[in-house]
């Protein structure tokens, strides 16, 4: 895949992860690890993670990116609302502070581009699916793990939780 496939497919699908975060959903689904799951391997296989001109540093920053990859995503996750119904099924719904959330995520992602390239390093589109689909993962999974929390726990519905 070129660039600007790459770039097309990632903005597409976080609009569309962003979209139904916006929407009142189960909060035990599977489906955006899956997605998650599927960019990590893309990003993965693709190859280019890795400056080999300038290994140790390349390495440097996609351990960096990972770390703040992981942290934005338990940030947005803990930014989401779960509750449990009348029936007691957990669902889930981004607030506002999940939009701020994702803003900071676009800028740190942006801003570790830009540091890397401005230290030298070759760039790589395959940085940026990877970077994604851990923290839409991360996220994903720390929102699914609240909402099968909150029904094991038989909390009265209606209870709010983070």
């Amino acid at each position: 895949m070129n660039t600007l496939q790459i770039s097309l497919i990632s903005l597409l699908v976080v609009a569309f992860v962003i979209y139904r975060q916006l929407r009142t959903r189960p909060a035990a689904g599977t489906a955006t690890l899956y997605v998650a799951g599927a960019m990590v391997i893309v990003g993965l296989v693709t190859g280019g993670l890795f400056d080999t001109a300038h290994l140790a540093l390349s390495l440097a920053l996609f351990l960096v990116e990972a770390g703040a990859a992981v942290a934005l995503g338990v940030w947005r996750a803990r930014t989401v609302r779960v509750w449990l119904d009348s029936s007691g099924v957990a669902w889930s719904k981004a607030t506002r502070w999940t939009i701020l959330a994702w803003l900071a995520s676009a800028a740190t992602r942006a801003g570790l581009y830009f540091a890397g390239t401005a230290i030298g390093l070759t760039a790589s589109t395959s940085s940026v699916l990877l970077f994604l689909g851990l923290t839409v993962g991360i996220q994903a999974y720390l929102v699914a793990r609240r909402g099968r929390a909150l029904s094991s726990t038989g909390a009265r519905p209606d209870t709010f939780v983070g």
